[in-house]
């Protein structure tokens, strides 16, 4: 082994189980390059540095990620890979064309105030810094700041369930203006078919199957995503809604290749930029691609319908929690939600205070008296019939009054 220098810098120049290492220390001082060396002879020894690593760590962080990027292509589905883009692009213009040697545990934490300062969510930022955790690993690097590096504290909620009242109001404002039409139709979808707002702008017309009322879902967010759904009254007056506005806007039946929600769709006049003549032209909606996103229309609705802050992917929870509330089976709402296990389905599902409340009342009140008033002369067998009242063979609490009265928002 040896040190050396090169300018004001010291390199370590080493033979570990018949492999040479060439690395620089990135320091003048002597004794500090002494206890770097050394550092990086234990990892040697343990297999934690490759030969490979060290031309990757040398690699100046935007190079570095494009190559990661092409690396992990073969292994990630489309959508994960533009998810990849996405969390890189923040992470590109902080770092750069700084070399992953270089990043440091200071230079995390930089980074994440900064995003913070932006007003980016804890969750957003945790993902931006697990994606740099990530190339730092390939570099094998990141075991060496992952001690000083803590996650962001995120929220829990993982979603809300919307009353029978709100439900019925968020469904009746949207009738009252033609720009919330989309996000109407695209609701009732997501309330009748547990449906992700990807799901729903990525469904084409070749998906729907008139004859048995179903649609199928191809792309999904999971594998277990990809499945059949039947269609009930709501959802498919909703379907011959938007098929009878694509008559209208294309002057034709729908082709099976095209996109049940158009790209363009819903958008009204752009403005030109300043200095050039002409009025302000419309984006002409083009049915070839999926539409990019209703968040202006949702938005303008929920405000007015008195849920501000509802977010679109609340629906399918509200959803879901339905069905849980129902007769059907924990195996049927996977199927129908695209869940994998019955952890995901505890963790979608949120049974409401009334349930809750009528399960706890049949504990006293009149199921109470029952008991009491007959005295010893009550059959022990009886007994059992009184907490089979309680909780079906499901393990679901009874109906709440909003399922019971089987309200629909049509």
């Amino acid at each position: 082994m040896a040190l050396y220098k090169r300018g004001k810098t010291w390199w370590t120049d080493f033979s570990m189980n018949g492999m040479r290492y060439r690395e620089s220390l990135d320091t003048s001082d002597w004794r500090e390059a002494q206890a770097k060396e050394k550092e990086l002879i234990t990892q040697a020894s343990q297999g934690k540095l490759a030969v490979g690593s060290q031309q990757f760590g040398r690699m100046a962080f935007s190079n570095a990620s494009d190559l990661y990027l092409v690396e992990k292509m073969p292994y990630l589905a489309p959508h994960s890979i533009q998810t990849e883009k996405e969390r890189l692009k923040p992470l590109k213009v902080h770092f750069g064309a700084i070399a992953l040697n270089r990043i440091l545990g200071g230079s995390v934490r930089q980074y994440v105030i900064a995003r913070k300062a932006a007003n980016l969510s804890n969750r957003t930022i945790n993902m931006e810094v697990a994606c740099l955790a990530r190339i730092l690993r390939r570099a094998k690097r990141w075991h060496l700041i992952a001690e000083e590096i803590k996650p962001l504290p995120e929220r829990r909620n993982v979603g809300r369930a919307l009353s029978c009242e709100e439900k019925i109001t968020l469904i009746d404002v949207a009738r009252k203006k033609s720009e919330w039409q989309l996000a109407r139709l695209a609701a009732v979808l997501a309330l009748n078919t547990t449906m992700r707002a990807g799901e729903i702008r990525a469904l084409q017309w070749r998906d729907l199957n008139v004859v048995q009322k179903t649609l199928t879902i191809r792309r999904s967010k999971t594998e277990a995503g990809e499945r059949v759904i039947p269609l009930n009254e709501d959802a498919w007056a909703a379907v011959l809604e938007l098929r009878e506005r694509a008559n209208l806007l294309f002057g034709s039946q729908p082709d099976p290749s095209w996109y049940v929600f158009p790209h363009g769709e819903g958008q009204g006049p752009i403005a030109k930029p300043k200095g050039r003549p002409g009025p302000a032209v419309s984006v002409k909606p083009d049915p070839t691609r999926p539409m990019s996103s209703w968040r202006t229309a949702w938005r303008s609705l929920t405000r007015v319908a008195g849920l501000p802050g509802l977010r679109f992917h609340d629906l399918r929870h509200h959803a879901i929690t339905e069905l849980a509330e129902s007769d059907a089976s924990e195996q049927t709402i996977m199927a129908i939600a695209g869940h994998v296990s019955p952890k995901m389905l505890t963790h979608y599902s949120h049974v409401r205070l009334e349930a809750k409340r009528r399960a706890l009342d049949a504990l006293s009140g009149g199921a109470k008296e029952e008991v009491t008033t007959q005295g010893t002369s009550q059959n022990s067998d009886e007994i059992p019939q009184v907490l089979e009242n309680l909780v079906d063979v499901r393990g679901f609490e009874p109906l709440t009054p909003c399922l019971q009265s089987r309200c629909s928002p049509s």
